[in-house]
C-alpha cells in the first residue's frame, strides 16, 4: 500500500463518514495519457467482433462500463450474479440495469448459477462449506462463477476486466493485452486498467459521476460474495479482504487464473 493510500486509510479511522472519493480520488501525474490509452485499448478490444466485459460491479468495472457508454463502444456487458452478492451490489446491478437498457450498443446480461448444482452442493456439503477447505471453496466457486462464465464467453473473440496490476502481487504483471489466453482459449484478454492507480480510478469516478458499490465507502476495495469478502485494515493488500482465511497463493476463484484445471482461464 503506497505512503498516500495509508494516509487516506489513517484518515479514514479518524473520519468513518469520509466517501471511498474523499479518501483516494487523487489521479496520477499523467492520468490524461492513461486515460487516452484506455479508450485505444476498448476501441481495439470493440474491434475484434463479439466483445463482452466482465463487470463484478466493483470501482473498476463501473469505470470500464461508463466509458463503453461515454464512447457508445459495441461492447456487451455482463454480470455473475451468484446467488451470494451482497444487498448493496445487489442493488448497483439493479441500477446498472436500468442505465443500460439506455445503451443498446452495450447490452447487460446477467447470468446466473444453475440452481439445482447450487442447491445440490449446499445440501451435500453445508452453506459454509468454503470455509471448511481449498478444494470446497473452489468447488463452489465453479458452480457459482466459472460455469455461468463459459456461458458468457461462449461465442466471443475477446473480453474486457477490470484487472489492475497494482491490486495484488498475483496481478503485478498483468498485461493490457492477454494473447497468451488467446493462444490457449481462442480468446483476447483486454485489461484497459491494467497500469491505473487506486487513486485514479477514484478519481474518474468523481469527476464523470459514476456510481458505485457503497460498501466502498466501508473500506471494501475488492468486493465478491458476501461470505468470501471482509473490509480491509491499514497496511492490507487490496485483496487482503478476499477469502481471507486461504494462503494468499490461492485467492482467485479461477475467473483469473491461467493455466486453471477448473476449464477457463478468467
Amino acid at each position: 500500500m503506497s505512503e498516500s493510500t495509508a494516509v487516506s486509510w489513517l484518515a479514514g479511522a479518524e473520519a468513518p463518514q469520509a466517501s471511498a472519493i474523499e479518501l483516494y480520488a487523487k489521479p496520477s501525474a499523467d492520468f490524461e495519457n492513461k486515460l487516452r490509452e484506455t479508450v485505444v485499448t476498448l476501441l481495439k478490444a470493440a474491434a475484434t467482433g463479439p466483445v463482452t466485459q466482465a463487470s463484478s460491479l466493483g470501482a473498476e468495472d463501473m469505470v470500464i462500463t461508463h466509458l463503453i457508454n461515454q464512447h457508445k463502444l459495441p461492447i456487451e456487458v455482463f454480470v455473475l450474479e451468484t446467488g451470494a452478492l451482497h444487498p448493496e451490489t445487489l442493488a448497483l446491478l439493479a441500477q446498472l440495469k436500468s442505465q443500460q437498457a439506455e445503451h443498446p450498443h452495450a447490452p447487460l446480461t446477467v447470468y446466473q448459477p444453475v440452481q439445482e448444482s447450487v442447491v445440490q452442493f449446499v445440501a451435500r456439503e453445508g452453506k459454509d462449506a468454503m470455509y471448511q477447505s481449498i478444494a470446497l471453496r473452489k468447488a463452489c466457486c465453479g458452480i457459482r462463477k466459472m460455469e455461468p462464465l463459459g456461458r458468457a464467453l461462449a461465442g466471443k473473440k475477446s473480453w474486457v476486466t477490470g484487472l489492475r496490476r497494482e491490486q495484488s502481487g498475483a496481478r503485478a504483471e498483468v498485461p493490457t493485452v492477454d494473447r497468451a489466453e488467446f493462444e490457449s482459449k481462442g480468446l483476447l484478454k483486454y485489461n484497459p486498467l491494467a497500469d491505473w492507480s487506486w487513486g485514479d480510478v477514484w478519481h474518474y469516478i468523481a469527476t464523470q459521476q459514476v456510481a458505485y458499490n457503497p460498501l466502498h465507502d466501508q473500506f471494501y476495495p475488492s468486493i465478491g460474495c458476501a461470505p468470501c469478502t471482509r473490509a480491509i485494515t491499514l497496511g492490507e493488500d487490496f485483496r487482503a479482504g478476499r477469502w481471507w482465511w486461504e494462503d494468499e497463493a490461492a485467492k482467485e476463484c479461477g475467473l483469473h487464473v491461467k493455466n486453471s484445471k477448473e476449464g477457463v482461464a478468467a
